[in-house]
């Protein structure tokens, strides 16, 4: 395993996931991230006995981006508390098969996740079982059939992006589950974990880190609009 890494220090392993690949192990058996990045730190700097790392935040399995492990016991638990506080600011690029109405805007829905089915659903009051979920978005760039919008995370939710996009009319590109017409060569679909922001846990410097762009051309033309 030859990973991406974005970022390393004594606490911190943050690396730009490839789509396809999974962070935790799952009902596939296929060996996760986090196995292949210890066998890595231990080759790397020698080390004799067992290699600590624990997962921070997750994405999902057609995914790309940034991921974050800790390589302390201290790190993993202030980095879960910030976490869980909101103080990991997140955010995401999508290329969407429709544009949206209203080229920036928050949106609220309330999400019920079916595990039968690997898959939410998004309401718009409350019901039974579902949690609140909130992200905004702004239209970066647009092709002639495809668009790249800026998705800001405010909760962490099952599928939360894939879901609330798709519930107004912009399903992301390659993502049959949730209304993509079809998928993409590779099997991903067109979502990247693209920035982080946060302060590290131990030093107290802001880190602001940011995944590449994917070498395909339809990303690249985008990010390049975007850009201009």
């Amino acid at each position: 395993m030859q990973p991406h890494i974005v970022y390393e220090d004594n606490h911190l392993l943050i690396v730009c996931k490839r789509p396809g690949e999974i962070v935790q192990g799952d009902k596939t058996g296929d060996e996760p991230m986090v196995e292949g990045l210890k066998t890595w730190l231990k080759e790397k700097y020698q080390k004799l006995g067992n290699v600590f790392l624990g997962l921070v935040n997750r994405l999902d399995r057609p995914v790309g981006g940034l991921v974050i492990f800790a390589k302390t016991s201290k790190a993993l638990s202030r980095m879960n508390a910030m976490l869980q506080r909101g103080e990991i600011q997140k955010t995401y690029w999508a290329i969407v098969c429709h544009s949206p109405e209203v080229p920036s805007q928050q949106l609220t829905h309330y999400l019920l996740r079916r595990e039968a089915q690997n898959k939410s659903y998004a309401y718009q009051t409350a019901r039974p079982n579902t949690k609140r979920a909130e992200l905004t978005y702004r239209l970066l760039a647009s092709g002639e059939r495809y668009h790249l919008l800026e998705v800001d995370l405010h909760t962490g939710r099952h599928h939360q992006i894939r879901c609330q996009l798709s519930a107004i009319g912009c399903p992301i590109k390659g993502d049959l589950k949730y209304g993509a017409p079809r998928s993409n060569p590779d099997g991903s679909i067109s979502l990247l974990s693209r920035r982080l922001r946060f302060v590290h846990p131990v030093s107290g410097v802001e880190l602001v880190l940011e995944a590449p762009i994917p070498q395909d051309k339809l990303w690249q033309d985008l990010a390049y609009l975007a850009m201009r």
